[in-house]
């Protein structure tokens, strides 16, 4: 059971990155973790994880390339901040998570630091992107783009000075009782999740008239919380079931990856191009069938005669213009 304020009951668990820093002198340690293994007289943890980190980026560049290929997209600048930041933060705790960075070593706690800020970081961009389908700020405009920057910016220092003063007992902060550095990574964090879901299901069900992207937003949800769970309440089952090979981490990363893909499935679903303006190579031709069938009417009477076809609607959020 988490309790407030408390690393023990976690890290006792699931070995978090921010474990060996907090609780006691030398940190708290899992019951049951992941075995290690030895690659050229150097050992790697969590190897069966770090595969799934690898897999992660890899599924992240090819949502930001489809992202950027989308020119004319709503929102399009601003959700792809979140997926570099995702990837950012999965790239940090890979080299955290697997001992690349030894936790004895002076720079895990800045680089722990680091990892805690982007997380809070990455939540907050979330939010910000729940935003934009209202139009407060016209999307892709310096007012939109820059806001979002520097605030995660402002975040993300706030939290990592918050992280390293309570790693080294600075400030008044307390490694022996990191209360304001768990209230950031599971209230913040957790609220601003809660607050873009909000949002999200007020657009689809005001805004749009296909109900379809709110069964994204029920799936990412369920992967993300169902990831939670497996993490915090049956990482040590399965890591003795198993016998060491893996543990809660494991899931946890793959469901935290498949809630980040419904996000991307999310905004791809509420979201589409200006037609006429792509330069794409793939054309969502099935948006202008049904004008076919009077423009072939003209052509057979000598109207558009094989000319220029009728204008396309701009890109926007499906089914709002």
């Amino acid at each position: 059971m988490v309790k407030f304020g408390d690393f023990n009951g976690i890290c006792e668990k699931v070995a978090l990155t921010v474990c060996p820093l907090v609780g006691a002198e030398e940190g708290i340690e899992p019951t049951c973790y992941s075995r290690n293994v030895e690659i050229a007289g150097t050992l790697i943890f969590q190897p069966a994880t770090i595969i799934i980190h690898i897999i992660s980026l890899i599924m992240t560049s090819i949502m930001i390339y489809h992202i950027k290929s989308k020119y004319t997209a709503v929102g399009r600048k601003e959700i792809v901040m979140f997926f570099y930041l995702y990837m950012m933060v999965t790239f940090l705790e890979l080299l955290l998570v697997s001992g690349i960075i030894p936790t004895a070593a002076t720079i895990y706690s800045y680089f722990t630091a680091a990892h805690i800020g982007l997380i809070t970081a990455t939540f907050w961009c979330l939010l910000l992107n729940g935003f934009v389908g209202f139009q407060f700020a016209e999307d892709g405009t310096p007012l939109s783009l820059w806001s979002i920057r520097i605030s995660s910016l402002v975040i993300f220092v706030a939290v990592f000075f918050l992280s390293i003063a309570t790693f080294l007992n600075k400030a008044g902060f307390s490694a022996l009782n990191p209360v304001a550095l768990w209230i950031v990574l599971y209230i913040f964090n957790g609220a601003a999740l809660v607050i873009y879901v909000v949002l999200q299901i007020v657009l689809v069900l005001n805004t749009l008239d296909d109900r379809w992207p709110l069964g994204d937003i029920l799936f990412g949800i369920s992967f993300y919380v169902i990831g939670q769970v497996i993490l915090y309440q049956f990482s040590v089952r399965i890591c003795d079931t198993v016998k060491h090979y893996i543990d809660g981490l494991f899931f946890g990363t793959i469901c935290t990856l498949l809630a980040v893909m419904m996000v991307y499935k999310y905004w791809d679903s509420i979201t589409k191009e200006d037609l006429e303006f792509s330069v794409g190579s793939k054309q969502n031709v099935w948006e202008v069938k049904e004008l076919l069938g009077e423009d072939e009417v003209y052509s057979n009477q000598g109207g558009y005669g094989g000319g220029y076809p009728p204008q396309q609607q701009y890109g926007g959020y499906n089914d709002a213009y």
